[in-house]
Formats: C-alpha cells, structure tokens, sequence
C-alpha cells in the first residue's frame, strides 16, 4: 500500500536541472513519495537507470516497479558508500529535496508537526535510537541551548533551555503538549505558530543529524559525479541554504579556499543558473513550497 505523499516541489525545474542524458545514471537521493524519481524516469531510455534514496521505511511502501529503479533504504550521507556496493561508481545528476517530508509532517504520532497532539519522536529512520524525547530529556543545559541557539537561531534559548530543564525536574517532558506546556511564556499569540516551528526545527535537525548529513553528502559529490554532471538540490531553511550556496561557490562550508600565487583557486563544482524559487500558483497549490530554494550545479 503506497503512503500519502504531497506533490512534490519545483518538479519540472528540478528535474530540468539535471539535464537528463536518456542512457544516464540519476539518483534521487530523498526518494519520499517518489514524485521526482517518477519523473526522471520519464526521461530515461531503456539503458538509464535510477537510484533513489530514502532512510525511512514508509517510503519504501512507494517503491516503483521499473527494472531501471533501485531503491536504497539509507540516509543519503552514505550514498556514495551504497552506489559503489550496487556497481555504479560515478553518475550523471543527483537530485536532492531536503527538509522532512509532507507524509512525515501530516503522521501525528511521528511527532514533527506542531498540529498534532504526540510523543516527543521527529526521527526520520525509526530505527535511529536518539529521538526528540532524549534530546529534550536527556540533554544537560548547555546542550539544549546550543541546539536551540543553533538550528533554531532562537534568540531566547539560554533562557528556554533553563525551563525545559527546570520542567523535567518535575515530570518528564514526553508529549508535544508538555513541551508546549513548558514553555508557554515564550509563547505569545501573535508568534507561537513561528516560535514553535523554530524549536521544533532545531530539534528535529539535531534528532536526524541533518546537517552533518548535508555536509557529509555534499562533499562527496564531486568523486560521485562524472565531468559535466549535475546537482540539482531543495533547500527550505537558511541553514541548510547557506551550506549549499557555500559548497557550489568554493567548495567548503567556512573559511577560504587556498589560491596560488595569481589569486585564483579550483572548485570541484560551478553554479547554473541562479536561484530558483516557486511561483504563486506552486505555493498556493502546495503550500510546502513557500520556503523552497533551487540551486543547480555542474562538475567541472
């Protein structure tokens, strides 16, 4: 039985990006409902073949029966790990959409939407032994404030990680309401809705480990793709926006590449195009769109 999935975003730019060779080899590495490996697949000929990658086991109920599709149940961190173990050591286009899916948003019990009442859970692979319950239980002060501080760029986390703290003292924090509960007083009416999807950002993004993820697949990439083969990727927050934009420009996430002696430096990757962004009508059919950032790349 296949799972509930929105449709997916910037599909036709997306899948555009990757400038689709009919005899290529793809991978979509957040396979999800399968919306864009579907469409790949449209632009694949008899030898094309797609990968497609996704850490969670719901997805796989969405598997796509076409003897050119393999889907992998992994996180894409290892995907160059798991290319090399199914034979293909190099690819023609990554396609990536990060962020969490609509089906793991609209699933109360996985514990990722403010909506719903739940316990404390946000793991994207259930199997994973952190969830936001240890984070919000099991973390010192420090911790809590760093993840808040950091993944939630929330200006009061000093602050909030002290009540958590003082919260759990009483009663183990396990459900969304509890933690609402707690802290109610960061919670006036007119941001509650944006204070709330901040914290529980932050602590999704530390659950799942999403950005060492990002980093980790990002840098491996340019060994992944052949000369000339692309990157097309779906970033929702600034977080993960600036890593992307960071990578494509000099091939690092801080700091300056090394130049030689006129100035110049090499990067493994050169931008397309620039940022693309939904449209009205996208954002209005689909409002988990409205956050969406397109960047598109190419190894040199």
């Amino acid at each position: 039985m296949k799972m509930d999935y929105h449709n997916p975003v910037l599909l036709k730019e997306t899948v555009e990006g990757l400038n689709i060779k009919p005899d290529g080899i793809y991978v979509d590495v957040t396979f999800g409902g399968g919306g864009h490996s579907s469409e790949i697949l449209k632009h694949l000929g008899p030898n094309g073949k797609l990968f497609a990658f996704d850490q969670d086991k719901d997805a796989l109920l969405n598997t796509i029966d076409d003897d050119r599709f393999t889907l992998i149940n992994e996180n894409f961190r290892y995907t160059k790990r798991f290319l090399r173990f199914h034979g293909a050591k190099q690819v023609d286009g990554i396609l990536a959409d990060f962020g969490v899916s609509s089906h793991q948003f609209d699933v109360a019990e996985r514990g990722f939407s403010t909506r719903f009442e739940a316990e404390l859970d946000m793991r994207m692979n259930q199997d994973d032994k952190l969830s936001a319950f240890h984070v919000i239980n099991d973390y010192d002060e420090e911790q809590i404030k760093q993840v808040l501080f950091q993944y939630g760029e929330l200006r009061q986390a000093p602050a909030m990680a002290s009540v958590i703290i003082a919260s759990r003292k009483e009663e183990e924090i396990k459900t969304s309401e509890q933690l609402k509960l707690a802290l109610k007083k960061f919670l006036n009416h007119q941001k509650e809705n944006k204070v709330l999807a901040q914290i529980y950002q932050a602590i999704r993004i530390e659950v799942n480990q999403e950005i060492e993820a990002l980093k980790e697949f990002l840098q491996q990439t340019p060994d992944v793709l052949v000369k000339g083969g692309r990157l097309s990727m779906i970033s929702y927050h600034s977080l993960e926006d600036r890593l992307v934009k960071r990578f494509i420009r000099n091939g690092l996430f801080e700091g300056e590449p090394e130049r030689d002696v006129f100035g110049n430096f090499e990067v493994p990757l050169k931008k397309v195009g620039g940022l693309i962004i939904p449209t009205r009508e996208e954002i209005k059919q689909n409002n988990r769109a409205r956050s969406a950032k397109l960047r598109i790349a190419e190894k040199l």
